[in-house]
């Protein structure tokens, strides 16, 4: 069995039953989708990934499916998660551990966390020892600006996962195998490119819930399968028909971790904004450049994963350009402003805004910021804050 077979996902052509869909799995906490993938072939895996930074093409070749765990948001309550940390620390490995203690996650073989924050890196710690029969894996990225380093650092860390993986699933590390990830993966960057393509042309026909409830939906999707669903909906979104409103149109900043609940999305763009690009899902990011096929696919892997992601708070920024990225990208995008939300207590984030809002400020472009929890419920102060920040930029040109 190969890891790029066709996509087996049936999908229907009428737009409301594509958001119904992409709704219905963004909803499923207990990961049913998940569990019937693994029971329709033995042998196969799925393996939990934290924010920000996963190698996905690594698990799909070793038979496993990488499923992002982002935390349950606003739709259960924290209660024995809470236990076991300090108040003064972001929700996300809280309500991680709630949906793992109450057998949501009993689906997963395994769980990787990457080396994003301090909170992260212990809850590896916390997971292998509340859930000893999962596989853990620590994963520290390269925090070095040696190019050949840092590649020698990270292929060496991904080598022995692949090992690691296939001897799990009884398969051989073949390079054939990582190769055909990487090109199943690279269909899904060019879906995302075309979907990120069309919100920017068309805001008022692509919401930004609907839009950000589909790259959730494919956290636990095999990659050909998800891509399918991105150009189905992508297809009947644009046909839609609405008029554009008298909207400004912002990039949202700094929630690419612990992740906003899908009612602040939609207050912000009720408030009179058109979220028209940000960095919630970053971990489907990835460069959509066919893989070396002389045999050292791997190097393209992790060439990949050096060179191509985004400027974020948690990755290794060599020459401190963050912010000059972050202007460069508002003015592709033709935003009027930008949002800066940051989960409360997120460290990287909120360590961050400052550098950011300079370049902003030294470059002219609006901004505003505040802070969220994953399981906040009320928004109307955030939406009477954006309104006010979407009327000031209309009627000055400035927040």
């Amino acid at each position: 069995m190969t890891t790029s077979a066709a996509p087996a996902l049936a999908l229907s052509d009428d737009l409301d039953e594509l958001v119904a869909e992409i709704e219905a799995r963004f909803d499923d906490l207990t990961l049913s989708r998940v569990r019937a993938w693994k029971d329709a072939a033995p042998g196969r895996l799925a393996v939990g990934c934290l924010p920000v930074l996963a190698p996905r093409e690594v698990l799909w070749a070793a038979g496993a499916l990488p499923v992002f765990i982002r935390g349950a948001g606003d739709r259960i309550d924290t209660i024995r998660g809470d236990a076991f940390y300090q108040s003064y620390i972001c929700h996300l490995p809280r309500s991680t551990l709630e949906l793992g203690l109450l057998g949501h996650l009993d689906v997963l073989d395994g769980m990787i966390f990457p080396n994003t924050c301090d909170v992260i890196r212990n809850l590896s710690g916390v997971w292998q020892t509340t859930f000893p029969q999962h596989f853990v894996r620590f994963v520290d990225p390269p925090q070095t600006g040696e190019r050949a380093t840092a590649a020698a650092f990270l292929r060496a860390d991904l080598d022995l996962l692949y090992r690691d993986l296939c001897a799990r699933t009884g398969r051989a590390p073949e390079p054939a195998a990582l190769a055909e990830a990487s090109e199943a993966y690279a269909e899904a960057a060019r879906a995302m490119a075309a979907l990120a393509a069309a919100r920017l042309a068309e805001p008022w026909n692509l919401p930004a819930d609907e839009v950000y409830q589909l790259r959730r939906a494919g956290d636990a999707m095999p990659p050909r399968d998800f891509a399918a669903l991105v150009t189905a909906y992508v297809t009947a979104a644009r046909g839609r028909g609405r008029r554009a409103e008298d909207r400004i149109r912002v990039c949202l900043v700094g929630a690419f971790c612990e992740q906003p609940p899908v009612a602040l999305l939609r207050a912000a763009e009720r408030a009179g904004c058109y979220v028209v690009d940000d960095d919630l899902t970053l971990s489907h990011e990835s460069s959509p450049t066919a893989p070396r096929r002389d045999g050292e696919p791997m190097a393209s892997i992790v060439h990949a994963a050096l060179t191509t992601p985004r400027a974020c708070a948690v990755r290794y920024d060599e020459h401190g350009a963050a912010g000059a990225t972050l202007v460069e990208r508002v003015r592709a995008c033709r935003a009027d402003g930008v949002l800066l939300a940051a989960p409360s207590f997120c460290d990287p984030a909120l360590l961050d805004q400052p550098r950011l809002t300079g370049a902003l400020d030294a470059a002219g472009i609006p901004h505003t910021s505040f802070k969220y929890s994953e399981s906040s419920g009320q928004f109307q102060s955030i939406r009477e804050q954006a309104g006010t920040f979407a009327d000031s930029v209309k009627l000055w040109g400035t927040a």
